[in-house]
């Protein structure tokens, strides 16, 4: 148990009946009339729906601990996704439902972040950015770079962005992984 006082960002509360919220962002105000209050932004941690939610000053709120463990993606196992933990090398099984879009950027030897919470996992975290390989684009054709436009591109993952007109199959790029963005090229 916390009070309202001791709220920091990323702090998992349960709410609801034993529901995890995530706090994206908290502020304290003292109106000059009443009582003092904790305006949060909650996200939830298996939907990711985002709610405004107001706390009297000094109000008892259950926290959750919630593990988050440095893990990489091993491989694929039917539609599970097995993860190892990267310092007992443990392996967890994961579901696609728990993966989410995070599995449109894994590569085997990926990095990332697992949160776990009773022995179960929450959410896969990735890095804001990785770099993959462009598998297959159409070609350019010339005079198309002054333009803004953007073509479809089939990632290593099986994945389709649409990438600037003058990227190329075989190249190497960036690719923000909460929009699913073309960020640029990587220079190998």
């Amino acid at each position: 148990m916390a009070t309202t006082n001791d709220l920091k960002n990323g702090m998992v509360l349960k709410l609801d009946g034993g529901q995890l919220w995530s706090v994206v962002e908290f502020q304290h105000v003292k109106p000059g009339k009443g009582g003092a209050f904790v305006r949060t932004k909650l996200k939830h941690v298996l939907t990711g729906k985002v709610v405004d939610k107001t706390f009297n000053a000094g109000t008892k709120v259950e926290t959750a601990t919630v593990d988050r463990r440095a893990m990489q993606f091993s491989y694929k196992d039917g539609a599970d996704f097995v993860f190892m933990d990267t310092s007992t090398y443990d392996q967890l099984p994961i579901n696609p439902e728990t993966v989410g879009d995070a599995a449109n950027y894994l590569l085997e030897g990926q990095d990332c972040t697992v949160a776990i919470y009773e022995e179960a996992p929450l959410f896969v975290e990735l890095p804001a950015a990785v770099e993959l390989v462009i598998e297959y684009t159409e070609p350019g054709v010339q005079g198309d770079r002054s333009t803004g436009g953007t073509k479809p591109a089939k990632l290593e993952t099986g994945y389709e962005i649409g990438v600037p007109l003058f990227i190329t199959t075989g190249e190497k790029i960036k690719v923000d992984t909460r929009s699913g963005e073309y960020l640029g090229r990587v220079n190998s």
